[in-house]
């Protein structure tokens, strides 16, 4: 067992990377307790989406795995380990981007940091948009998956109908909103309990409020390269064309917004987290 959990972590090194950098964004954001059971929660609901789905076509559309790799690596019943954990630092990294873009923003010397509040983290805002995040990854994503057998993937799946978006089917996407919302969702409805002290796990770490957007877009450049390496130049350009524009205004409205909160927003942030960053640089 332990020699096929050490393969698999051979096999998918971009999988585990991505994990290790959701790990150490999502500690410091909230604590090693909310963070495990975030884990084992997105996994589940991952996997029971993918196994309804490629059992019932519900919700992703009929696609099936191509077993190949089970003597090499982790797969649960009938579905591949690291595919399932994907989800886990796609909806962390979607639903921080989304705060990122919510929450009025303050500096610290060289530091950036969100103004969050309990009211942000859990609006209606932050899941409809996190969901919406997540979703378009996706398509970034399953267009440069379903050309695995071409770069190290390998062709690990397939659908049973060629679909719209270079192979995709529209479905899938609709399965991948759905999803996200019950993902985003979830996450919030962990976050939601209130510890009168820092949790345990959450320090100090430079630039924290930008890790989860930061990994949001080494997944976004990591299929890019991908795409152009293997020769799918349409499909590159097609996912930069549809980041172009957000990319764009999410970086001039941040810089429109720096230190542009109102006193309310500050007291409301350090009344909900009073273990702050911006509270030690009162101190």
């Amino acid at each position: 067992m332990f020699d096929i959990i050490f393969d698999t972590i051979v096999m998918r090194p971009y999988v585990f990377t991505f994990f290790v950098a959701f790990l150490l964004a999502c500690v410091p954001h909230v604590g090693w307790r909310k963070t495990l059971t975030f884990i084992v929660a997105a996994y589940l609901i991952a996997f029971i989406s993918e196994k309804l789905s490629i059992t019932t076509g519900f919700p992703y559309g009929w696609y099936y795995y191509l077993d190949t790799t089970s003597h090499k690596e982790l797969w649960v019943s009938g579905v591949p380990f690291f595919d399932s954990l994907s989800y886990v630092f796609l909806t962390y990294c979607s639903y921080t981007t989304a705060l990122f873009i919510l929450s009025p923003l303050a500096t610290r010397g060289l530091d950036l940091i969100t103004l969050e509040t309990r009211a942000i983290r859990h609006s209606w805002a932050a899941l409809i948009l996190g969901a919406f995040l997540q979703t378009f990854l996706d398509i970034i994503i399953d267009p440069v998956a379903l050309q695995g057998n071409r770069w190290f993937l390998g062709q690990i799946y397939g659908y049973h109908e060629l679909g719209l978006h270079f192979g995709v089917p529209i479905s899938n996407y609709v399965g991948w909103l759905l999803t996200s919302f019950v993902l985003v969702a979830a996450f919030q409805q962990i976050d939601r309990r209130v510890e009168e002290k820092a949790p345990y796990g959450i320090f100090a770490i430079p630039f924290r409020s930008l890790l989860g957007p930061i990994l949001y877009m080494s997944v976004l450049i990591f299929n890019w390269v991908i795409s152009l390496s293997i020769g799918e130049n349409l499909i590159a350009l097609t996912g930069i064309f549809i980041f172009t524009l957000p990319i764009l205004m999410v970086t001039i409205l941040t810089v429109l917004r720096v230190n542009r909160y109102r006193e309310e927003e500050l007291q409301e942030h350090l009344k909900d987290y009073p273990w702050s960053l911006l509270n030690k640089f009162k101190e």
